[in-house]
């Protein structure tokens, strides 16, 4: 047990349980029972705290943990989520504003909600939120995965039930000052997250290359044991098979980030449109910060890192690499705030996540099914226990199942929910796409997508299925035909989906269009897209409906 760590740990962890109760004051509105100020923090964030809440909620524990181990164990492949991250918000600058102009006009709280609007269809609607809450619930568990790896790197490393007891720990009180403050929980909690991890990261890329020789002798050191593995596309640079699936997972991965219910509901907090450009220009700096982090997992080789074994399943856990790194070489103190860091970064996207996650729930399904008549302070009620309900749900995963195969669902959830962008980002440029021809583009896209992971096995880790998103070329197959016969190439299996969604949504919509079929009613006008805080349009925060 590392006991000047943990008391580092626990004190800041304690500051932020703090913040989380207290948030419920901050800025706060005339009422919490409404989705208005629970789920959105009254749509009034600035560019600051904007900033800190989607940097907070995309740049993730999970992202501090299993980049750099990615790298670690594969080199070069772990660098995809740098690209990404660079290309995403210049391909979202456009649509994530009109996405808050017309949610702004009508009220709408989830993507599933411009949906049901855009298009008059609740089926349409439900398809695209449980879609959202099924790619969700394997996200917030991976959080858990990178606050167990802090945990079990301090000492904290039991088998069975008792051995998720501090898990337990942090996760109620995670839910209490969730289900007390809402968005507003997250969003102060981030400022403290942020500053710690930009803290520990800069001190860690300045302080320990001098202690490896430098950066030469780091990526020497990196290649020779890549050299020494079996797999061919390990290394410091990328090969002729693993280039395409770099590009299209970098490619896909973006699209897929700012579909996330999660991603949206902190664009919806913000005040305007001005707050979103600002932040549009500004979140790079954080992918500067992932580029630096990511550099850890050549640093750990060179440092002779070796991960824990997770007691619960035997394996040795690879997310514990820059944990150790950090506790064997710097100070207990300056360890214990590196862990606090990644453990409170743990707690921000997991809490942004489940009230997105309960906001669809309350708004697409609760209300369109259940009670149709539902009033703003019974949906504020729902969403509250549907948070409670989602993130012990995601910690019920983690101690039932292997948390490796939280990760595979991870990577399911990523192929998941790029199958909504035609219906969600699409639709807020054209109507051109008919109905009946996004719910036949999502089943062919979800269905192939699907069958394409279950087909991808490594026996490495024991698993004929589910066991990784990249396919080889070779191995696609279309109705018989090898089109890429013996190709070793591997490709995205998200991005041979979304194309298959796209092509079934245009031809289905052109036989729609000609036979005349009814395409729903749209309550949105083009003026819609294009408002900003002062026009007289915007729906009053915390309205009745």
């Amino acid at each position: 047990m590392q006991w000047t760590e943990l008391v580092v740990f626990s004190f800041l962890f304690l500051v932020v349980t703090v913040l989380g109760f207290v948030a419920a004051k901050w800025k706060a509105g005339d009422t919490l029972e409404h989705l208005d100020e629970w789920g959105l923090g009254g749509r009034k964030f600035g560019s600051w705290i904007t900033w800190f809440l989607v940097g907070g909620d995309l740049y993730t524990a999970y992202t501090f943990v299993a980049v750099p181990a990615l790298v670690f164990g594969a080199g070069a492949l772990g660098f995809y989520a740098l690209p990404y991250t660079v290309v995403l918000y210049p391909i979202v600058f456009l649509p994530l504003v009109r996405m808050w102009s017309v949610s702004r006009v009508h009220g709408y709280v989830t993507p599933a909600d411009f949906v049901r609007g855009r298009y008059g269809s609740h089926w349409l609607a439900l398809i695209i939120a449980v879609t959202g809450i099924i790619a969700t619930m394997p996200y917030i568990a991976l959080q858990l995965v990178g606050l167990e790896a802090v945990l079990r790197t301090m000492g904290l490393n039991g088998s069975g039930i008792l051995g998720h007891l501090p898990l337990f720990i942090a996760f109620v009180i995670l839910a209490l000052y969730t289900y007390q403050s809402g968005l507003r929980a997250p969003a102060l909690i981030a400022f403290v997250k942020d500053t710690l991890i930009y803290i520990v990261i800069l001190v860690a890329v300045i302080y320990l290359p001098s202690k490896f020789g430098g950066w030469g002798a780091i990526f020497d050191t990196a290649q020779a044991k890549y050299d020494a593995t079996p797999a061919k596309t390990d290394g410091i640079l990328l090969t002729a098979n693993n280039q395409l699936q770099y590009a299209t997972l970098a490619l896909g991965s973006a699209l897929a980030l700012f579909l996330y219910p999660h991603s949206l509901t902190g664009i919806l907090a913000s005040r305007g449109r001005n707050v979103i450009k600002r932040n549009m220009v500004a979140l790079p700096a954080y992918s500067l910060l992932l580029g630096l982090l990511a550099m850890l997992g050549f640093v750990a080789i060179s440092a002779g890192v070796k991960p824990i074994t997770n007691q619960a399943t035997g394996r040795a856990d690879t997310n514990t690499i820059v944990p150790v790194l950090f506790g064997q070489e710097f100070p207990a103190w300056f360890a214990g705030v590196a862990y606090a860091a990644i453990a409170i970064g743990a707690l921000v996207p997991a809490a942004i996540m489940s009230i997105a996650a309960a906001n669809l729930w309350t708004r697409n399904i609760y209300k369109e099914y259940l009670k149709k008549g539902a009033t703003p302070a019974q949906e504020a009620k729902q969403a509250k226990l549907a948070s409670l309900v989602v993130k012990f749900g995601a910690v019920a995963f983690i101690v039932f199942v292997d948390p490796q195969f939280s990760i595979d669902l991870q990577l399911i959830g990523g192929v998941m929910i790029l199958q909504t962008l035609p219906a969600v980002a699409i639709a807020l440029y054209t109507r051109w796409f008919h109905l009946y021809g996004l719910i036949a583009g999502w089943v062919v896209g979800m269905g192939w997508g699907m069958w394409l992971l279950y087909g991808i096995g490594n026996p490495a880790v024991g698993k004929a299925h589910f066991a990784g998103s990249a396919l080889p070329l070779g191995n696609l197959s279309l109705f018989g035909w090898h089109p890429f016969g013996g190709s070793t190439v591997q490709i995205y299996v998200g991005a041979l989906a979304v194309v298959a969604n796209l092509l079934v949504a245009v031809l289905v919509t052109l036989v729609a269009r000609k036979a005349r079929w009814f395409n729903g009613t749209d309550e949105t006008d083009g003026d819609d897209y294009h408002v900003d805080e002062d026009n007289p349009r915007v729906k009053p925060v915390a309205s009745a409906h």
